[in-house]
């Protein structure tokens, strides 16, 4: 590896539904070198009667990280300036005033907040949260899974990347991006919205103050730094701890005239805007406001993801087939376009299971007959989430009355060439993939900026990532007629 005069040094954690990482990111003229120091699977268990997280074996992963990262950054004379977290959304732990974690976290894939909807909504009218949240609705939103509890008493709820936050310095605050998840935030004044704290019985003060992304949650505990090998003096800072927040940092557009589609287990499919789209058109849309790096809104829908090709490849396994990745997107490429397409984004597909078997009973709800054939169920999954991606984007720029004249694919779905390519058919727009590790690049750059190591606002930080990085453009193709799925 060729060693690069170096601005700065941060270490990004860096979790997601189904891995974690911890990576170095160096900052120099030269762009943003990212060196993964430690990789770790990551998934819910079946705990305590419902599907939890393994949050301590998860935080013992992140201290090994930093241990790898320290001793990485030393062994070439570096120090690192601080550190940043990114995970996904809307799960929570439980601390009481001494601290400690009452339970493993739920797993936004546990059914428990199913039955806490209508209640919630008989005190909350839908219209109202809307009007004031801008969130999608999502029956495992914070809201609905706080609905649950049984006895808050004493309690403090933070979001897992502040709740990781917390434990590394005894900090205890929640990050805006993340925040803006809950259902329990206003869009606009970019506060708690602590009537519906009110309104549901919750305290005010469940969860911890605000902090905004380049704000620091305070040094690292001095049995955290002497258990990792840094120094006391290392800051934990807040980044887009919402990883679709630090990702969309990292979209390396030249302008605003962009849609962007953080593609992962999840696609987060929408536009970047200044200010919320609060309409009933909006809501009856199901598009979600939720708070950016820089006060931004990323206007937006979930639309699935490759989480139903994962699944199937762990169902396909169990029965003894295991092709790689990269001969099963073939084969899916090599059969004719016009196949059976499923609704990728439908709460059906959202629990572990048998994944092949749901998408083909989806497949004949709508009248249509999907083969028994992995290759022909990963085409119907790329298919399917292609045309998700080009209906919701349309939709976009109807509610939201702005045009976009490109698609930018980034995260791991970048360099998926089949849903790339028909992606840009879907929508007619040319696909601009990379960067995969975006989510990783913008936790880095908004640490970067912080330390001064960087400057400017979101577009300068957009130029160092366009300039550092390999990207693939796609254009639109002949396209198929797509079947709407309602």
């Amino acid at each position: 590896m060729s060693t690069i005069p170096a601005r700065g040094v941060f270490a990004a954690v860096d979790i997601g539904a189904s891995s974690g990482r911890v990576i170095l990111g160096r900052v120099s003229r030269n762009g943003v070198q990212l060196e993964t120091v430690h990789r770790f699977p990551n998934g819910v268990v079946e705990r305590d009667g419902g599907l939890r997280w393994d949050f301590d074996a998860l935080f013992a992963e992140v201290l090994a990280g930093l241990r790898a990262a320290a001793a990485a950054a030393a062994a070439r004379g570096e120090k690192i300036g601080s550190i940043g977290i990114d995970t996904w959304a809307v799960d929570y732990g439980l601390v009481d005033s001494a601290g400690k974690l009452v339970a493993q976290p739920y797993s936004y894939r546990d059914d428990r907040s199913r039955t806490a909807v209508a209640p919630v909504h008989a005190k909350l009218d839908p219209a109202r949260l809307y009007q004031t949240t801008g969130l999608q609705f999502l029956q495992f939103n914070t809201i609905y899974q706080l609905a649950t509890e049984k006895n808050l008493a004493g309690l403090q709820a933070l979001l897992i990347p502040d709740l990781i936050a917390f434990l590394l310095t005894g900090v205890r605050r929640t990050e805006a991006t993340n925040a803006s998840t809950t259902g329990l935030f206003d869009a606009v004044a970019g506060e708690w919205a602590t009537e519906f704290f009110t309104a549901l019985g919750l305290r005010k003060d469940l969860f911890p103050p605000l902090i905004q992304p380049g704000e620091t949650y305070g040094n690292l505990l001095p049995d955290i730094a002497a258990a990792v090998g840094l120094p006391r003096e290392t800051t934990v800072v807040a980044v887009g701890s919402h990883d679709t927040a630090s990702a969309v940092v990292a979209v390396p557009a030249r302008d605003g005239a962009f849609a962007y589609i953080s593609s992962g287990t999840w696609s987060l499919v929408g536009l970047e805007l200044k200010h919320p789209v609060l309409t009933q058109a909006s809501r009856e849309a199901n598009f979600t406001n939720e708070r950016g790096v820089d006060g931004t809104i990323r206007y937006l829908r979930n639309v699935g993801g490759l989480w139903l090709l994962s699944e199937c490849q762990r169902t396909w396994a169990g029965e003894g087939y295991q092709p790689d990745l990269a001969s099963l997107l073939a084969a899916a490429a090599a059969l004719p376009a016009g196949g059976p397409q499923v609704n990728a984004d439908d709460p059906f597909f959202i629990a572990p299971g048998n994944m092949p078997e749901r998408i083909r009973a989806a497949a004949r709800r709508t009248g249509d007959v999907l083969p028994n054939d992995p290759a022909a169920i990963t085409r119907c999954i790329m298919d399917s989430l292609a045309a998700g991606y080009a209906r919701t984007i349309t939709a976009a720029e109807r509610l939201a009355n702005r045009e976009v004249d490109v698609v930018h694919v980034v995260g791991g779905g970048s360099q998926n060439t089949l849903l790339c390519q028909l992606t840009a058919t879907a929508t007619g727009r040319p696909v601009v993939a990379g960067p995969v590790e975006a989510t990783a690049l913008g936790n880095v750059l908004v640490q970067a900026r912080a330390a001064g190591a960087a400057a400017g606002g979101l577009p300068h930080l957009r130029g160092i990532i366009a300039a550092g990085t390999s990207l693939r453009r796609f254009e639109p193709l002949i396209s198929v007629r797509h079947r709407s799925m309602q």
